[in-house]
């Protein structure tokens, strides 16, 4: 006999079958058709409480296996051999099953370009005019994310090359995620699995206070991070770009997209699905 829950508990349980039953109405909804199967490796935009983008892609008739883990960093995902084993499961399964995935979708790379991270990027407020050290900027987006990310899509690309060898290079889509407003809002308050806040404590250690400045300078960051990710997929014949930007506003009416600093509410994170569909459609 288990122990008594609480009513908050019971709440929290009423409120996740609802959010359940809901979606797979909405499921029901759609064409019946199904759109394939999807591998997924990456952070808290496809692992967030609640509503994610694989979750809006599900929606839409995928099925998704995913391998995702909130506050995971690009760099987490290249070099790390658990990590990289968890996938590769992933693949195998679908490989004795004579399934081939449509596509592997990245989420990776905010998390090692902000938090602590962020702090060294950001000049101090008293030296002079351009509040990023574009030499840092460059040395982690440039060549140490960008490293990261062309071994694991090596990684990845030789794995489905021996597991399916009757397909040609297998999709490989990336994002470069969206303008975010750095006003010190964490995940529901700053607590639980994802605390934060992650942009507006590295702002203010090095004094810059100005909220409109500061957004402008984020704004800058995700271009020149997404700027990278377009070389990348210069460099990668099977590698797609997906780009969000324009899914979310970092204008007036910005908390109607953005839950917190860095994640999407549901009806946004639903717009980036789309946004992949179409990339995923198009081939």
């Amino acid at each position: 006999m288990g122990v008594d829950m609480s009513e908050i508990d019971k709440q929290i349980v009423d409120e996740a079958i609802e959010r359940v039953q809901t979606r797979m109405s909405r499921r029901d909804l759609l064409e019946k058709r199904d759109r394939g199967v999807l591998i997924a490796e990456g952070d808290s935009w496809f692992a967030f409480p609640g509503s994610d983008v694989l979750d809006e892609l599900e929606d839409l008739g995928y099925d998704v296996e995913s391998v995702a883990y909130p506050g995971d960093t690009v760099e987490s995902m290249a070099y790390s051999k658990n990590q990289l084993e968890k996938l590769i499961r992933r693949l195998s399964r679908l490989a004795k099953k004579n399934m081939t995935p449509r596509a592997i979708l990245l989420s990776g790379g905010g998390n090692d370009f902000t938090g602590q991270t962020l702090e060294v990027l950001l000049n101090h407020s008293e030296s002079g005019p351009d509040p990023l050290n574009q030499d840092m900027v460059k040395g982690v987006i440039n060549v140490r994310i960008r490293d990261a990310y062309t071994r694991l899509i090596n990684l990845i690309t030789e794995t489905c090359g021996r597991l399916f060898p009757q397909s040609k290079d297998i999709p490989v889509l990336v994002h470069g995620y969206a303008h975010a407003v750095p006003d010190g809002r964490g995940f529901l308050g700053g607590w639980g699995p994802l605390p934060g806040p992650w942009l507006e404590p590295a702002f203010k250690s090095r004094g810059h206070t100005d909220l409109d400045k500061n957004t402008r300078t984020i704004e800058s960051l995700v271009n020149q991070f997404n700027d990278m990710l377009i070389s990348l997929q210069n460099s990668f014949q099977h590698v797609q770009y997906v780009d969000v930007r324009n899914c979310l506003t970092n204008g007036v009416s910005y908390r109607d997209d953005w839950k917190d600093e860095l994640h999407p509410r549901a009806q946004a994170f639903a717009r980036i699905a789309k946004e992949f569909a179409k990339i995923i459609e198009n081939g």
